[in-house]
């Protein structure tokens, strides 16, 4: 009997329709009543029907939608985010707080962020101060984040060192600083196109695992560089390990032990009361009061005993930062890749902090809109010689720990930094380079994630290798070749998973009408003749050709699970569980075309489950539903299990009745117990236990 080739007038002896509505199977011999079906209603494809709509227009009618809604209070809020909690600011409540956590992050930032950051990234100290001022005053307006602080970051510089060494000899100063500040000025304008556009989702598709070993080996990249300071002598400027390591040994006979005692005494200073400042909630202030700890003893050892090899700070401008527009644009196509790598660790970093602040402060985030502060900020912030700045990770948390309530702990942070520009720089001069170097090192060190590696290593050996490749590729290649790497990798996993999705074949699970995997269900059955399979993902060009080769595969391979139903010696149904897909192209649908052709040679009957709306409506405009036939599409799994099995049974005892006849006939009406008993048996057996 082929199945293949049955009209609905065939189908419909087997299942008849009752007038409910629903779809009953006949009432075979043994069965108490017939099996119920829930009919599938499939969509209108007629030319008066609604045309499909095009993803575009959806977004564009949702934005004028959204666009509509929203009154000159909200446009306010839009624009100038900072509004938000002016209008509900509660003076009683919050100023404490917020002065407490700007003062706290202000001290912290002066030494550490602003002042060791831009010794890393080649530039002189008071840019690290001006980075650290204007963006700070521009965030709290623009940004939506509460608890954020920006300004110069560890990674950040060190990609900033990086790409103007490639440029500048570090002998030329001026245009180093030109730069940097051109480098921030084309970051903002990144910044403020992506979160305009929405593009902020781009970077999704890199894994966690590849930030993690990017930013581990970054550290260890940062704190090689700094042990210059501790040794006493210069090392050669690199990204890589290697030239670092092969510089450090060569000048070793150039070391000096006073450097190096001041810096490490400095360094175990730091670490012990920031391990202190986190293990006890009660003494957290440690934690941000050690990089000021640690420039005030420098200092103070310094201006006592003036020891003259501990290299110092030197002059510091005094006063505030002038208005100024960069000056050449000669180098900014060179600047281009680390203006796109910082944005992509702005995305990473700071929105990714941002919104993780937002959820466990209870408040609502847009990270385009929060994008698009940064953008704002570092675009200003070059206009007054700042490089660029992003949200930190360390700072933040301080910030959050400090109980800061809005933006407010923002300014006052600014502030700090305002009155440290104006009063503070002629002290600053006798800050040793090792103090510095030695809060570097200190910060970075929790940026060095093993705990991380050895997490994937037990829980996912992909994304494991995925780190390691990362890391190790950074530290031996270099900062864009890791950074490039890793993001090809990392993509190269999600095309992988995306063209070879998971494909499950189900079986009926004991006593329900529920059907599951039957690799995560080993009690689950199948039935003989019949092949469950169900496809975890959309359907499209890329992985179609894999889907195929799947399921001829399983025609084959089923029989090993445990099969119920009667005896059949092939498979004559296959039936496709849609409800997980999501979207099918019309490569895809006619891929699934030529798969019906193959099955309707071989007999084989193709049967489809619940596809989604998108999904059933692209299927019958392309004219399949008219080709495999109504009557195969179903609500349920259920349902088309029924059909199949009832038709699958039908076709048994038309095959074993013949047979028996004959055996009766030929013993002179004789007929062995045994097979007529067997024969009863089959007839009297229910085709699927009947719902209640």
């Amino acid at each position: 009997m082929s199945y293949a080739s049955l009209s609905v007038k065939d189908l419909t002896s087997l299942v008849s329709r009752s007038g409910t509505g629903s779809t009953s199977s006949p009432k075979l011999p043994g069965q108490n009543r017939p099996v119920k079906v829930i009919p599938l209603q499939h969509p209108d494809t007629s030319d008066e029907a609604r045309p499909p709509s095009i993803p575009f227009d959806d977004i564009l009618s949702g934005w004028r939608a959204k666009i509509k809604r929203m009154s000159l209070v909200d446009w306010v809020e839009t624009l100038f985010p900072c509004f938000r909690w002016i209008r509900t600011y509660k003076w009683s409540e919050y100023f404490k707080l917020d002065l407490m956590a700007g003062i706290t992050v202000g001290i912290m930032l002066v030494p550490q962020q602003a002042m060791s950051y831009a010794k890393l990234a080649g530039l002189p100290p008071i840019y690290g101060l001006y980075s650290s001022f204007v963006p700070i005053f521009v965030y709290a307006i623009f940004g939506s984040s509460r608890q954020l602080a920006i300004g110069p970051v560890a990674l950040v510089s060190l990609l900033v060192s990086n790409a103007l060494g490639g440029i500048a000899d570090s002998s030329e100063e001026e245009l180093h600083i030109e730069l940097a500040i051109l480098l921030a000025l084309l970051v903002g304008i990144l910044e403020c196109i992506m979160g305009l556009l929405r593009l902020g989702w781009l970077i999704r598709f890199i894994s966690h695992s590849v930030i993690s070993g990017f930013t581990s080996a970054s550290a260890i990249v940062i704190g090689l560089s700094q042990v210059k300071y501790f040794l006493g002598y210069n090392i050669a400027r690199s990204s890589k390990i290697v030239p670092l390591v092969e510089s450090i040994i060569a000048g070793a006979d150039k070391f000096q032990w006073p450097p190096f005692l001041m810096g490490s005494l400095i360094l175990v200073i730091l670490q012990v009361m920031k391990h202190v400042g986190k293990a006890k909630k009660e003494l957290q202030f440690l934690r941000a009061a050690a990089p000021l700890t640690g420039i005030v003893l420098g200092t103070t050892i310094a201006k006592v005993f003036h020891p003259p090899s501990i290299s110092l700070v030197g002059e510091i401008p005094q006063g505030l930062p002038t208005f100024s527009f960069p000056r050449s644009f000669d180098h900014a196509k060179t600047l281009l890749p680390t203006s796109a790598l910082i944005t992509g660790v702005a995305i990473l970093e700071s929105v990714g902090i941002a919104k993780a602040l937002a959820a466990k402060n209870r408040y609502e985030l847009d990270s385009n809109s929060e994008l698009f502060g940064l953008g704002v900020a570092n675009i200003l912030g070059s206009l007054f010689s700042a490089y660029p700045s992003t949200g930190s990770f360390s700072r933040s948390a301080v910030s959050n720990e400090s109980e800061a309530k809005t933006g407010l702990s923002g300014l006052i942070t600014g502030i700090i930094i305002g009155c440290s520009l104006l009063f503070l720089t002629p002290v600053f001069k006798y800050i040793p380079q090792c103090a510095l170097a030695a809060i570097v090192i200190s910060a970075v060190s929790g940026l060095v994630d093993y705990d991380e590696a050895i997490f994937l290593w037990r829980v996912d050996k992909r994304d494991f290798t995925l780190w390691t490749i990362t890391s190790t590729t950074t530290l031996f290649f270099g900062i864009e070749i890791g950074v490039l790497v890793g993001v090809g990798f990392s993509l190269a996993f999600v095309i992988h998973e995306s063209a070879n999705p998971h494909i499950a074949v189900l079986g009926r699970l004991p006593g329900t009408t529920v059907y599951r995997n039957v690799k995560q269900y080993p009690e689950a059955y199948t039935y003989n003749g019949i092949v469950i399979v169900r496809i975890d993902a959309p359907i499209y060009f890329a992985n179609i050709s894999y889907i195929k080769d799947r399921l001829r595969e399983y025609e084959v391979a089923v029989d090993k699970y445990t099969t119920k139903g009667p005896e059949v010696e092939r498979i004559s149904f296959v039936i496709l569980e849609m409800s997980p897909v999501t979207h099918i192209d019309s490569s895809a649908v006619e891929a699934l075309k030529e798969l019906y052709q193959e099955y309707k040679a071989r007999d084989i009957q193709l049967a489809i489950s619940n596809p989604n709306k998108d999904v059933h409506m692209t299927i019958a405009r392309s004219g399949m539903v008219e080709l495999v036939g109504k009557e195969w599409y179903f609500v349920r799994v259920h349902d088309a299990v029924q059909v199949c099995l009832n038709c699958v049974q039908s076709s048994s005892l038309e095959e074993k009745k013949p047979s028996f006849l004959r055996r009766f006939s030929n013993n002179n009406g004789s007929s062995s117990y045994n097979d007529l008993q067997s024969y009863n048996t089959l007839l009297k057996e229910p085709l699927l236990p009947v719902e209640k």
